[in-house]
């Protein structure tokens, strides 16, 4: 097949196709078929549920884990290598059910393309499976049908298809076989039809140029099969704290172990030793925690009409500093609707209630616009059904309308005469290309009734349209005779109709809202630059427009500068959508793409977050998401940015509070091991760590947003969740705890050359509560109010309970520990007392520091 089909002539292709327009034979057809493979675009093969799972733990802190559960259980304490696998098999259900919806890009790729097609061979029309299409072929269309493959058009009777999938042209396009230019855009390529695509008017015959993966929709399916999966900031940074916790364990037991074999402690007490520092080093609960935390979020998320596929994205998508979006149907309605109306030099603005209007003129332009229709509000051409659905709006009931002034001729619409008429009655009625109506039209409608069409008159109705164009309306004329037996001459000009997919009415305040977080959006669309500048005017986005012609003519430096100051692209195509994206990213930024044709679907794959629209979107577009918009409302999208930055807080909340307490049960361990004391086993710090991983932590995700989330800036993803203030926090926290454990350690002790129960339960029981007080004042941190979620003070509570129950039980025989009195409840109260102004002072200078970055980041 020629490589430009759209830029020769119909007999160049077919004779380069080597065919004609009778179509292959039966045996060359098979031949071919052989040659080039079905016509189907490649599926990829599914992963398996065990393959899922086992991913679950392909991450450095889990093996780290793994390591931690082998070492407890050669040391002789099953009871703690149980516990750490449960965590980690728990976390790995959790991403397993996450997972196991895998990509189906692909699939649902395939699933566009038309199940039969009707096709001729050896000059007879038949209908083939459409996998049996061959390059060649030559194929029959009609209105409802989808294009069963790519195709130059060999003829065509008013054929117009919908292609907003493939390209984001919100309307339908006229086909014509006249050849274009080679370099012509994929969505002005009027003389090709392409598969996947659907058919809304009219009849046309062409021959088939590509099949398979050779096609529009194949080479987005192969794009997308190329495409790797990326890590969110949060899941590259657990995993490089995973390592740096798994060589830090290594080096520190590689340190003590010997060290206590050097002062005689028995091998047996030296590898309990290094058990308890491993347990203490790692956060057990981390990857489970931050899990659930995650989906927990997701949770609260569906229940506002964002559905997350990828528990990772919620961070990420609090972390987004720009916002790439599609057109048609996410910043429009997705649909035509009549927004002016024009009669003789009278605007009338439908879309401004109280728009005062000629009502009579009006009425018999709208009247005239339903009549001379082949759609109803539900069906049909989306031109003709914004017309009716105008009259609807008007007061006017088309259905019985029509009944009362049934059609009795007319003339069928077509791309070349670019007009239609209908007869009912004594009265005929046309509509089409205002130069065409103007120019059949010998008098124009007025408030003194029909007056002759002066050239003064025409040229105020070519002002009219030509600023209805350039607010990016679609425009049509209407006009009317009372000799309906000609509707080609001698017409009464009614006016004209100006219609566009209009802004959401809520899209404006998102937009407004997303730009004070310090988020820019950027409107990538396949529509043309008249279009895409209006609506972005209208929306307050800057309105210069680069066009995906110029965007192949820079180089990736030159797109990379030019992206940082453009706010709209037009006539891209999704290649383009992926080079946009690329660049920025490549500039340091953290990008969603938002989005709902199989055109969106490579970019929704690349960007760190893909949002597909849940309504309008198609299956390839969702499959290819992060998320999935329920209700197609890009106000959704500001809440989903809002969520997911809270979400990070509570998870920043959580990590901090985690590290902290790890730190100090390190240096507490590591300290007293150099005095000859175990002051604090395996299980006892296990069980430390699963009282504050657990329920507190859970509750961690349950806190309300601080309200402030939506204008502080987008989180830097360099500086990482654990960040200055973080290594601050946990630093000087960990130094606090460490030095009030020990204290009380060497107090209760009082000078004894062994450990008793008594004394590690008094540690162990006070350690405890000092993670319960740092837990309130980091909430207090990140300006959470003390009391304002009650899950937390249940959580809490419970794990109060829970560690009573290690001390009066019988559990305590498991955990090494003995009840203790008021006095010793006293001497823990004293030590909490301490510890409440040293972390205040920490926190408070951390504060300051926060407010320092947030002013540095808004300067810059």
């Amino acid at each position: 097949m020629p490589d430009d089909p759209q830029s020769r002539s119909v007999d160049s292709v077919l004779s380069a196709a080597d065919t004609a327009t009778e179509g292959l034979t039966a045996d060359e057809a098979q031949r071919r078929l052989a040659a080039y493979g079905e016509n189907e675009v490649a599926q990829a093969r599914d992963r398996s549920p065990f393959t899922i799972f086992v991913a679950q733990f392909n991450s450095v802190l889990i093996w780290v884990l793994l390591a931690a559960a082998v070492l407890s259980s050669a040391a002789g304490h099953a009871v703690d290598a149980v516990l750490i696998a449960v965590i980690v098999v728990v976390n790995g259900v959790f991403g397993f059910v996450q997972d196991y919806r895998a990509e189906r890009s692909l699939g649902a790729l395939r699933e566009l393309t038309s199940p039969t097609a009707t096709v001729r061979r050896g000059g007879t029309t038949i209908k083939v499976d459409a996998t049996e299409l061959v390059p060649g072929d030559v194929i029959e269309l009609e209105s409802g049908d989808v294009v069963p493959a790519d195709g130059r058009l060999l003829e065509d009777v008013d054929l117009e298809v919908d292609e907003a999938a493939l390209t984001g042209e919100s309307a339908p396009v006229s086909k014509s076989p006249s050849p274009v230019g080679a370099d012509t855009p994929l969505s002005e390529r009027s003389c090709m039809v392409y598969s996947g695509t659907n058919v809304t008017r009219g009849r046309g015959v062409a021959v088939v140029t590509a099949t398979g993966m050779d096609t529009e929709v194949g080479s987005i399916a192969r794009e997308l099969a190329a495409t790797e999966e990326t890590e969110t900031p949060l899941q590259e940074e657990l995993d490089e704290l995973g390592r740096r916790l798994g060589l830090g364990v290594l080096a520190l037991t590689a340190l003590v172990v010997p060290l206590l074999l050097v002062q005689e402690t028995p091998l047996v007490e030296a590898g309990l030793t290094a058990v308890s520092l491993a347990v203490a080093a790692i956060p057990e609960g981390l990857p489970a925690v931050v899990t659930l935390t995650l989906a927990l979020g997701v949770r609260t998320m569906a229940e506002e009409n964002a559905l997350v596929r990828r528990l990772p994205a919620v961070e990420a998508l609090g972390s987004v500093d720009v916002i790439c979006t599609d057109k048609t149907g996410t910043l429009t309605e997705g649909r035509m609707t009549v927004s002016r109306l024009w009669v003789n030099d009278a605007v009338v603005a439908l879309d401004e209630p109280g728009s005062e209007a000629p009502s009579d003129r009006v009425d018999l332009l709208l009247r005239a616009g339903a009549l001379c229709n082949d759609a109803t509000a539900e069906e049909g051409d989306p031109t003709e059904r914004a017309l009716v659905e105008a009259a609807a709006n008007h007061g006017i009931d088309v259905e019985a309308l029509r009944d009362e002034h049934p059609r009795t001729d007319g003339v069928l619409f077509s791309s070349e005469q670019k007009w239609m008429g209908s007869v009912h009655g004594d009265v005929g009625y046309v509509k089409g290309a205002p130069e065409v109506v103007l120019s059949k039209s010998s008098r124009i409608l007025t408030d003194d009734g029909p007056v002759d069409l002066t050239a003064d008159a025409a040229d105020r109705v070519h002002h009219q349209v030509g600023a209805f164009a350039d607010d990016a309306l679609r425009v049509l004329a209407v006009a009317y005779t009372e000799s309906p037996e000609s509707l080609a001459d001698d017409l009464v000009f009614v006016g004209i109709v100006g219609m566009i997919d209009p802004p959401r009415e809520e899209v404006a305040d998102a937009l407004a809202a997303t730009g004070r977080a310090g988020i820019d959006v950027k409107m990538i669309t396949g529509d043309n630059v008249r279009t895409a500048a209006a609506i972005a005017g209208s929306l307050g986005m800057g309105q210069e427009v680069i066009e995906g012609r110029d965007l192949d003519e820079l180089d990736e430096a030159e797109l990379a500068a030019r992206v940082e100051d453009v706010d709209v692209f037009a006539r891209a195509s999704p290649e383009h959508k992926v080079r946009i994206l690329r660049a920025l990213q490549k500039n340091g930024h953290i990008v969603a793409m938002t989005g709902d044709g199989v055109n969106d679907a490579p970019a929704l794959k690349n960007a760190d977050v893909g949002v597909a629209m849940g309504v309008r979107g198609t299956d390839v577009a969702k499959h290819a998401s992060d998320m999935v918009l329920l209700d197609d409302n890009y106000a959704t999208i500001e809440r989903a940015v809002e969520r997911g930055r809270a979400i990070f807080d509570n998870l920043w909340k959580f990590v901090a509070f985690l590290l902290s307490a790890n730190i100090a049960e390190v240096a507490i361990v590591f300290l007293a091991s150099l005095y000859g004391y175990l002051i604090l086993p395996a299980v006892q710090l296990l069980w430390i760590n699963l009282l504050t991983d657990g329920l507190p932590a859970l509750a961690l995700g349950a806190d309300p947003r601080s309200g402030n989330v939506m204008e502080r800036p987008p989180r830097d993803p360099d500086r990482g969740i654990v960040g200055r203030p973080m290594l601050w926090l946990v630093g000087g926290a960990g130094l606090v705890s460490t030095a009030l454990m020990l204290g009380l350690m060497l107090y209760v002790i009082d000078g004894a050359a062994v450990v008793t129960s008594y004394a590690m339960t008094m540690v162990f029981t006070g350690f405890v509560f000092l993670e319960f007080e740092k837990l309130y004042i980091i909430r207090w941190l990140r300006e959470t109010p003390t009391f304002s979620n009650p899950w937390l003070t249940l959580a809490v509570g419970g794990s109060v309970v829970l560690q009573l129950a290690v001390l009066y039980t019988p559990l305590n025989q498991y955990f090494g520990t003995v009840p203790l009195g008021l006095e010793d409840w006293g001497i823990i109260g004293g030590v909490l007392l301490l510890g409440l102004p040293a972390y205040l002072a920490i926190v408070l200078t951390i504060r300051r520091q926060f407010r320092h970055e947030a002013n540095a980041s808004d300067a810059s």
